[in-house]
């Protein structure tokens, strides 16, 4: 018997085994392939996910497999520039805004990691192919490749299995399908010699062959090359066509190493249903968007980051297991909007029009006189439309909650460096130093849940001598200049770095920490 069993051990379900077991879980991962897959897929993702790797105790040991992913140019086929965005070294969520990687790198730092925490045990080489809810726990039957059949059960599942999910489909969910399907070859390279690319992420949107050009982590970059109209499937697949393409960049077999190939199929879908009783999807099992905005994994570890929360309230009982509804509606409203954005980037690449291309360019090219075009990379930091946020008289989400807290640099006793590595992680009321007090109950619950108290103070304040983080100084203003922004003595913030709400008057704290218990606790899920 386990706590967790995760089905699927790509970089979200490893990011879930260790996000809970940091919790005290015990987990235990079936996957079907004996050795992790050796080439990359993704090559990017972003500052919130940056955010929860760190989480994950990772954060700066990454370093060797990272690195900025810098400029971020779009051209059309006369390389006159479209857009131009300089992705931020410092967002707002602490991390650069953007960071290129090798995700064989990265998925070897997480299972070494994984493999550190007690708890945690991987199983390779198992396919799942049954799944029985009884109520009270979940029966697994998986078969080996020699036929041997292997049983398991654990309280809860999450299907981490990839778009193909086993998962999803014993769930019986259907798929919203958006309809957005374009046929990439894409080409993992290897250079001989060190080549420094400017920019460093390149998107040529050429009807007569849209291209791109990005870091694939340090020494490695990928070249992809749409499909147009008119060229088979067949002929478009041979490596003799990879270098064909690729001598549009000047690449070449005297000059580069071919790592791998192939042909992805783009995809835009999301399933209807996250979660049947005690079994739960995460991942490209529960969303597949166009890489346009590399958003798939980052929203993954957006997925499992709120659903490791909610788990831990449940199994500690805090919670009515109800308080897992919450996953479904939170994440998929969410992803809907990077979905969306993803296509919306897509279908600006994949244009082979000629005349609309045309009229693409210079609808960009004014916006980009006007200096318009920098909302394009912001306005990816979407806030949680719905769930487990504080509320207004009329019950609708009260201002400012749900939107991603920002993370800067603090300093507390003796120690300097990110809001997260300081203080710690988990909930946390941020206040300011004239804050009022909270009374005894609205403490009692904060320590219930293990939230951290933190008061905020301006960079010219003393040093505080507290090694415990409760009291920090703001070094570079961003907390109290997010806090008087939104015009609040202090904000709740949810474990997945989202506000659960801001409250400012001498009763508006308390009656904050009394929502989220009213939210939250088994006796207000169920009367």
């Amino acid at each position: 018997m386990t706590d967790v069993l995760i089905v699927g051990y790509g970089p979200v379900g490893q990011v879930a085994a260790i996000l809970l077991a940091r919790r005290g879980f015990t987990v235990r991962v079936v996957e079907k392939w004996v050795t992790p897959y050796s080439m990359p897929r993704a090559v990017s993702y972003d500052g919130e996910a940056s955010r929860i790797l760190a989480t994950c105790d990772l954060g700066d040991a990454l370093d060797p497999v990272c690195e900025l992913s810098g400029e971020y140019t779009w051209k059309n086929g006369f390389g006159r520039t479209l857009l131009h965005v300089k992705v931020a070294e410092d967002g707002p969520a602490g991390w650069p805004d953007s960071v290129s990687f090798y995700q064989p790198g990265l998925e070897a730092a997480l299972a070494e990691r994984a493999a550190a925490l007690p708890g945690v045990e991987v199983l390779r080489g198992l396919e799942v192919t049954e799944l029985a809810d009884r109520g009270d726990r979940v029966d697994v039957t998986a078969v080996a490749a020699d036929g041997a059949t292997h049983a398991f059960t654990a309280d809860w599942v999450i299907g981490c299995d990839g778009a193909n999910s086993f998962v999803r489909r014993w769930l019986g969910s259907t798929v919203t399908d958006l309809g957005f399907t374009h046929d990439w070859l894409v080409c993992d390279v290897v250079l001989h010699e060190p080549h420094e690319f400017k920019p460093n992420n390149l998107q040529i949107c050429d009807p007569a062959r849209p291209r791109t050009a990005v870091s694939a982590g340090p020494g490695h970059r990928r070249w992809e090359f749409m499909r147009v109209p008119g060229e088979t499937l067949e002929e478009f697949r041979t490596e003799a066509s990879v270098w064909r393409l690729l001598g549009l960049f000047d690449i070449t077999p005297d000059t580069a190493r071919l790592d791998r190939y192939g042909v992805y199929t783009t995809q835009a879908c999301y399933a209807d249903t996250w979660r049947a009783g005690r079994v739960l999807l995460a991942g490209d099992a529960a969303h597949v968007m166009p890489p346009f905005l590399g958003q798939g994994m980052s929203s993954g570890f957006r997925d499992v980051i709120n659903l490791a929360w909610k788990l831990d309230l449940v199994h500690r009982g805090i919670a009515d297991d109800a308080l897992l509804d919450s996953y479904e509606v939170e994440r998929r409203a969410h992803v809907q909007h990077a979905i969306r954005m993803s296509i919306d980037s897509g279908t600006v690449i994949c244009e082979t029009d000629p005349k609309q291309a045309s009229g693409r360019d210079a609808v960009m090219l004014a916006a980009l006189r006007r200096r318009t075009q920098q909302k394009h990379a912001r306005s990816l930091r979407e806030a949680v439309v719905d769930g487990v946020l504080h509320r207004g008289p009329d019950g609708t989400p009260a201002p400012h909650a749900g939107e991603p807290a920002p993370q800067g640099r603090v300093t507390a006793g003796g120690r300097t460096g990110r809001f997260d590595d300081v203080v710690g992680t988990g909930f946390v009321l941020l206040t300011r130093a004239d804050a009022p007090a909270l009374g005894p109950d609205a403490v009692a619950f904060l320590d219930t849940l293990g939230a951290r108290r933190v008061t905020v103070r301006p960079a010219d304040a003393a040093a505080p001598t507290d090694a415990a983080g409760t009291d920090v100084v703001d070094l570079d203003g961003v907390h109290l200049t997010w806090l008087a922004g939104v015009d609040a003595d202090g904000a709740l913030i949810r474990p997945d770095f989202y506000v659960f709400g801001v409250a400012a008057g001498p009763d508006g704290l308390a009656a904050l920490v009394d929502d989220l218990r009213q939210q939250v606790s088994a006796r207000a899920l169920h009367p």
